[in-house]
């Protein structure tokens, strides 16, 4: 589908994850296609994208990306579910400290935009315990305050914490966005009382009538949008697939076609 004219934004695309190089559970099913689905967004009206960073090293690959086009930029920092990293380096203070050095070569190379993602999930704990992903979230804002940057943030499951890490932490960092936003109407509505704060949405916002409601008390000029891809599609039975008006053709993973998208695999021209 065609632009309609209006310019958009892409604040959150994972083109680190392996399934924009074809893997999809282990098993390669194409090439890897970033170009391919780079010209797709470009025709689809989107201006520029961002390449989230979850990790030190996805951080680095994602600066790699950015630098392919002047449209691409992106993040440096470390998920939630990741936080076990810093102290699995052997050293926390010098993986922070790479992390810093990475977000200033970034920076240099007008490249880096924000920290992140970084924030709280408390729905994969398996993956990193609540008081390191706390510890760890407390520490990135450091980062922000060092740059200057504004922040790329990650709340799942753990309004009441992540609110109130923000709050004491606020003097830190010029602004930032709770993307992939799935919360209640009080988280909602304590994200709103932090006057830097913008919301992010994508399909994961858009799941229930509920979710639905929720959105309808955030006001339209501190949203930001975003697909999260190659996750958070509008699938068909999300209450919000009633608003999609643009449809693109899909193929399943094994029978690739590159001018079709990947059904299943979320893409940056579908953010309008």
């Amino acid at each position: 589908m065609a632009s309609t004219g209006v310019k958009l934004i892409d604040i959150a695309v994972n083109f680190t994850d392996g399934m924009f190089k074809g893997i999809y559970h282990g098993k390669q099913c194409h090439a890897t296609d970033i170009p391919t689905v780079l010209a797709r967004a470009w025709a689809a009206g989107v201006d520029r994208i961002i390449v989230t960073g979850g990790s030190l090293e996805e951080s680095r690959e994602a600066l790699e990306i950015a630098e392919t086009d002047g449209r691409l930029f992106c993040t440096v920092g470390v998920h939630p579910t990741r936080c076990g990293e810093f102290e699995e380096s052997g050293d926390p203070e010098r993986h922070f400290q790479a992390l810093l050095s990475l977000a200033k070569e970034g920076i240099a190379k007008g490249k880096v935009v924000a920290i992140g993602e970084c924030g709280l999930d408390y729905d994969r704990l398996h993956f990193c315990p609540s008081d390191m992903q706390r510890k760890y979230f407390e520490k990135q804002f450091e980062l922000a305050e060092a740059v200057k940057l504004p922040m790329f943030l990650h709340m799942r499951a753990a309004g009441e914490d992540f609110c109130e890490i923000v709050s004491e932490n606020l003097y830190r960092f010029p602004g930032g966005v709770t993307h992939s936003f799935t919360g209640t109407a009080e988280d909602r509505d304590k994200l709103l009382s932090f006057e830097k704060m913008f919301i992010g949405l994508n399909g994961c916002s858009l799941k229930t009538n509920k979710n639905l409601e929720v959105l309808e008390g955030i006001p339209a000029e501190r949203m930001m949008i975003e697909t999260d891809s190659p996750y958070c599609e509008i699938k068909n039975t999300h209450a919000g697939i009633k608003f999609v008006k643009s449809i693109w053709p899909s193929k399943k993973k094994e029978k690739y076609e590159p001018d079709l998208t990947v059904k299943g695999r979320n893409e940056p021209c579908l953010v309008r």
